[in-house]
Order: structure tokens, then C-alpha cells, then sequence
């Protein structure tokens, strides 16, 4: 049986002045495809999903729905009734359940019409609407909106946004056009959607740049390519991994393609096709668990080929240490005689719901919040370099290359080599040409961008990026995670994006909530996988109990680590950064082997060091492992 066709697009154009987005583009959607579109920020894509919603006019061509097709869209700025409540809101929507229901009320008021109340009847059944009330609280408290009463002019950004995504689930249209779903909600929220869209029987049509959503929600790709000029698509059958493979079989077929293209998604299919799969049964230990996921990111770090070899500014032995730190926002504690020493080149994830503290806890370390209590320590050497949610401050008349000439002219590299201010804005996609526009004329992604470079140019050895992947497209994505990787300094990131987690950290601190914060020893899949398993606990907790529990010992384990003495646990914790130092020399070791101007004295002497570095971690480890069974009994 032949699809359902839904929309045909055909021809369509858009320009804005001299600037062609895109001509001549045609493609259909049909009944149960589910469309992630992607594309590089500034070239239409969220101009096609306006005209593909009719929110928005072609300059050239049509878009034709099928006839009685019901569409709902989200945009990135809702439009809400701000008057109204949350629930009022749903109740407000255009909805065939709350339709279908007022007829069924009414058909209940004049029971001896039995034709029109079997037709209503019928109705009722059909859109299953007898638990609507269910339905639409249930979907609330999954976005986090279970106040109902609360209007939505009181609502942040993020809430309106999950408003108008729950309006729109519940309507349950023939089809969805969505605009990055996925901002706004945290990584609870984001999974819970990437379920309800795998099993419900939807037809989808999309922009995220979450790849994990990708990956497992959508069963075709559309990607919108502009680099021949005027944007072009192409269509692949498959998901996020299906469209890596095909789209480096069609780069390396087209010989205008750049082998710097080529390489960028070689790389990332490469770290694709390297990911584990879901385990389908549950660990049969924890401490297995516990090694297998250590291991496995350490893998991860040693598989990156170092390209850029930046020669940062040396840091000293101390980093930064934070010593019985405490803050509290009227009753809300974030964090509680919190203790630790971070090491040089450590790469920490932070995860955690909304109103965890985890953005306070980055101001908190550079200074621009002071803690109730206890010290934060900053090495005289470390040099912060610290993204955050605000963005840029935009001067008029301002253009690309004088703003971030402000910050720096360069970013130095090993062997007296350099990145230029220029060559750094070509690395993330500004063309010479582009470096030259006005500042105000940029897409707000364009412009998260820039500011991007500006932490960046001026070569900081600690880098803190907080929610950085938001409004980037994914191929930015992929080059902010290159450049990452060979970032040689110390790297704390707050981010929803799971896959730019799993790639680039090596462990997590997990914030739970009531000053409660765990450090777990790999990145967010290994942790979720981890969570899931049967006798799943916290591994370490990074500080004490909260207050009313003063007198226990920092660095507890929350269930077991109890059968530790305070010395012992102590012990356990600088076991293990010893060990990733030791990981980490072990690495640099190896290296020198690659040096063909090594004398055989030089390669005894370096692999007689190598075996005492690798002595050391086995003797560490089972040291280590001593501890881990001991907490356990």
C-alpha cells in the first residue's frame, strides 16, 4: 500500500534582499515519517518551517496539505494568551478532544436525539478523549508545570515554551512541525519526549540539534546544505547514524567538497559507530560496572587524534580547590561544606534538574557569587575562560572581526605556530566575507557563535561553558566538540546536549538537589545506564549530608560507604585523581615512542618509566578496589 501523502512542497523560494536562502526546493512529507531537518544556522531553516506551517509566505511555490489535515506548530517564541492561566491555556486551544467533548455534553442534554448522540459518541472514542484531564496533567507535570493556576505572564522563557509544547501534544494532530523541541527542558523532560515520540503514532517534521533525539525519534533525515551557495536538499532514509554514513559517501563523491569537510563528519560517524550499545540486561555488579565505565572513558580521550596543539599558558600544581563550601537561596540549599581539588586537565560534566544550583555553582567558582561559607582557592596561574547563558553585548555599527579583536588577535600554538582572530572565526563557519557584517545583522545562533570565539581567543587554561550547545546548529557543534578535544586545559561544562557530554567529558557532577552532588566517573550515558541497573546508588558523594545532619563525615558514601573510617575515605578519594594522574602521564609516556629522533638509551630509559608509571596504577587500583569491596559489605 502507497503512503498517505500529508504536504507537498513544491518549488519554494525565500529571499531577504540580495540574499537567497533557498530556490526551488520540493519534497513531501508523508503519513507516519518522522523529519529531522538540518542545516547550518543563517541558512532558512527556520524560514522553511515557517512557510511549511503556513506561518509564513513563499516568494515562489506552494505548500499543499491534504485536505482536513490538522498541523500544529511550535515556534521558537510561542504566542500565549498571557492573561490566562497554565490551564486555561489547554482549555483555550484549538483541541478536536475538547471539541469532540463539548458535543458530547451537549448531545447528553437531548439523550432522545440517539443519532447525534451515537455520532458524538463515536467521536468521543475515537480521539480517546474520556481521560482528557488525565492526559493533559500528566503531560504538565512531566514539563515541570504543575502549578495549573499560575498565568502565563508569570512564566519564564522556558516554562511558555513547555506550555505551548504540552498545548500541542494534546492536540494530537495529523502533523507536528517543531522548532527545537528539545530547548528549554532538561534532560529528564528531554528523554521523556524522545520516548512519547518513539511509541505515539505521529507524523513529525523538525529542527533539533539534539543527535541522541536524532538518532533515536527520527526515520529520515532532510538536510538543508548551503555550501555551494543557495541551499540545496538532500534526503536520507534513516536516522541520525544512517545520514553520517550516506552523507560521507555523497561528500567524498563531490569533488567541490573541502577534505576539511570530509573529515569532520569521518570523525564523527568514526565516534558514532565507536558508542556502546544499550545493555539489555541488568550489570551483575556494581563494581564491574564501575571499572568497565572508568575504562571506557578513559577510551574515549585516548581515540582523539590532537590536531591543534594549543600552547596554552602553564598551570601551576594548585588549580582550584574548594574547601567546605555552602550557599543557600532562602530555603534552598545548593551546596553543603562541598569539597574538592580539581587536577589539570580534568573535563567534568555537570548535570542536575532546573534549580539544582548548577549555574550558581559556576559563579561561585569564578568569583561572581560568594558562598555563605568556606573558601574557593584559585591557583595564581589559572586563567578562566567562562561562556555563560547571557550571550553577547551587541555595540551598533559594530562588525564580526572588531568584536573579537577586542578579546585577542590570536591563539598561540606549539612550535611557535599560531591561530589567527581570522582563521579562529573560519574554524567556526564565519567566511571572510561574514567577518565583515554587522553584528546586529546576525541570527541569534550566530551570534552565541561569536561569543563562542570571544572566551576562546583569549586562551584561557580553565574553560567553564555553561549550556553552550544552545542555538548552535549541529555542524557547529561538531566543531565546537573538535576543538574541545584538543583543548589541553581544565574543562567544566553545564549542558542538556547528552551526546556533546558523552564526547567530551570524562566524569559528572550529578547536582540532586537539597545540596546533595555526586561525582560519578564517566559521562551521561555511562552514568543513565548506570542508574538503571538493579542495585544502582550513588558511587561518591563530592560533600556532607545536608545541615541537619552536620556531624557526618565529608565524602561519604550515601549507603555504604558508611563501613569506611574517615581516613579510609579520605584515601579512597585521592586514590582516585592519583590515578588519573598517573592515566594521564602514562598517556604522555606513550607519546614520546612516537618521537623517530629517540636514541635506544632514550627508549630504554622512557619504557623503564613507563613500567614504573604502569606498576603504580596497578597497585593504586587494587588498593582502590580493596576500599570499593570494603564500603560494599
Amino acid at each position: 500500500m502507497s503512503a498517505v501523502n500529508y504536504v507537498s512542497v513544491e518549488g519554494v523560494a525565500k529571499a531577504f534582499g540580495e540574499r537567497v536562502l533557498f530556490r526551488d526546493l520540493s519534497f513531501g512529507i508523508n503519513e507516519g515519517q518522522k523529519v529531522g531537518l538540518i542545516a547550518k544556522n543563517g541558512t532558512g531553516k527556520t524560514s522553511l518551517l515557517n512557510i511549511l506551517s503556513k506561518a509564513e509566505e513563499p516568494d515562489d511555490g506552494n505548500v499543499v496539505y491534504r485536505k482536513g489535515l490538522r498541523v500544529s506548530f511550535l515556534s521558537q517564541e510561542p504566542n500565549l494568551n498571557p492573561d490566562l492561566t497554565i490551564e486555561e491555556t489547554i482549555f483555550a486551544s484549538d483541541n478536536e478532544i475538547l471539541k469532540a467533548t463539548a458535543v458530547y455534553e451537549k448531545a447528553l442534554l437531548n439523550i432522545d436525539d440517539t443519532d447525534a448522540y451515537q455520532k458524538a459518541f463515536d467521536r468521543m472514542e475515537g480521539l480517546q478523549a474520556w481521560d482528557f484531564e488525565t492526559q493533559y496533567k500528566q503531560i504538565l507535570f512531566k514539563l515541570k508545570l504543575e502549578d495549573l493556576s499560575r498565568k502565563v505572564n508569570k512564566l519564564s522563557g522556558g516554562q511558555k515554551k513547555r506550555l505551548a509544547l504540552a498545548v500541542i501534544l494534546l492536540e494530537k494532530p495529523d502533523l507536528l512541525i517543531l522548532d527545537e523541541p528539545t530547548n528549554h527542558l532538561d534532560l529528564e523532560m528531554i528523554e521523556w519526549l524522545e520516548e512519547y515520540f518513539a511509541k505515539e503514532n505521529l507524523t513529525l517534521f523538525m529542527v533539533t540539534h539534539d543527535r541522541y533525539f536524532l538518532e533515536r525519534v527520527c526515520n529520515e533525515i532532510v538536510e538543508l546544505d548551503a555550501d555551494l551557495g543557495i541551499g540545496k536538499l538532500y534526503g536520507y532514509k534513516g536516522n541520525y547514524s544512517y545520514y553520517l554514513d550516506k552523507k560521507e559517501s555523497r561528500v567524498t563523491a563531490e569533488e567541490t567538497e573541502t577534505a576539511k569537510a570530509k573529515q569532520l563528519f569521518k570523525k564523527e560517524l568514526d565516534w558514532m559507530r565507536r558508542q556502546p550499545k544499550a545493555r539489555t540486561t541488568k550489570s551483575k555488579s556494581r563494581i564491574d560496572d564501575f571499572h568497565e565505565i572508568k575504562s571506557r572513558a578513559h577510551q574515549r580521550r585516548n581515540d582523539h587524534q590532537v590536531q591543534l596543539e594549543i600552547n596554552m599558558e602553564r598551570m601551576g600544581s594548585k588549580v582550584v580547590e574548594l574547601h567546605n563550601v555552602s550557599k543557600s537561596f532562602k530555603d534552598t540549599p545548593i551546596l553543603n561544606k562541598f569539597d574538592y581539588n580539581f587536577i589539570k586537565g580534568e573535563r567534568v560534566g555537570i548535570i542536575g534538574k532546573n534549580g539544582t544550583g548548577k549555574s550558581t555553582f559556576l559563579n561561585i567558582l569564578t568569583g561572581g557569587i560568594k558562598p555563605d561559607g568556606g573558601k574557593v582557592v584559585v591557583g595564581e596561574t589559572i586563567q578562566f575562560g567562562y561562556y555563560t547563558q547571557g550571550g553577547i553585548n551587541i555595540k551598533p555599527g559594530q562588525k564580526v572581526i572588531e568584536v573579537i579583536r577586542e578579546y585577542g588577535d590570536y591563539i598561540p600554538l606549539k612550535k611557535g605556530r599560531q591561530i589567527s582572530a581570522q582563521q579562529l572565526l573560519e574554524r567556526f563557519l564565519f567566511d571572510r566575507k561574514k567577518q565583515y557584517d554587522f553584528v546586529e545583522k546576525l541570527s541569534g545562533g550566530e551570534q552565541k557563535r561569536l561569543y563562542l570565539c570571544t572566551v576562546l581567543i583569549q586562551n584561557p587554561n580553565f574553560l567553564i561553558l555553561d549550556e553552550p550547545t544552545n542555538d548552535l546548529d549541529i555542524v557547529t557543534l561538531n566543531v565546537l566538540e573538535n576543538f574541545l578535544l584538543d583543548f589541553p586545559g581544565c574543562l567544566l561544562v553545564v549542558s542538556h546536549d547528552r551526546y556533546f557530554m558523552d564526547k567530551i567529558v570524562d566524569h559528572l557532577f550529578v547536582f540532586k538537589g537539597n545540596a546533595m552532588v555526586e561525582d560519578f566517573p564517566g559521562n551521561y550515558s555511562d552514568y543513565r545506564e548506570y542508574e538503571s541497573s538493579a542495585d544502582a546508588s550513588p558511587i561518591v558523594e563530592t560533600q556532607a549530608r545536608p545541615q541537619e545532619e552536620k556531624n557526618t563525615t565529608k565524602n561519604n558514601w550515601k549507603s555504604s560507604g558508611n563501613n569506611l573510617s574517615h581516613d579510609e575515605q579520605k584515601e579512597f578519594k585521592r586514590l582516585e585523581r592519583e590515578i588519573a594522574k598517573l592515566e594521564e602521564k602514562k598517556q604522555a609516556k606513550e607519546k614520546t615512542f612516537l618521537d623517530p629522533s629517540l636514541s635506544g638509551d632514550e627508549i630504554n630509559e622512557a619504557s623503564v618509566e613507563l613500567q614504573r608509571i604502569q606498576d603504580d596504577i596497578e597497585h593504586k587500583t587494587e588498593r582502590w578496589f580493596e576500599l570499593s569491596m570494603k564500603a560494599e559489605e
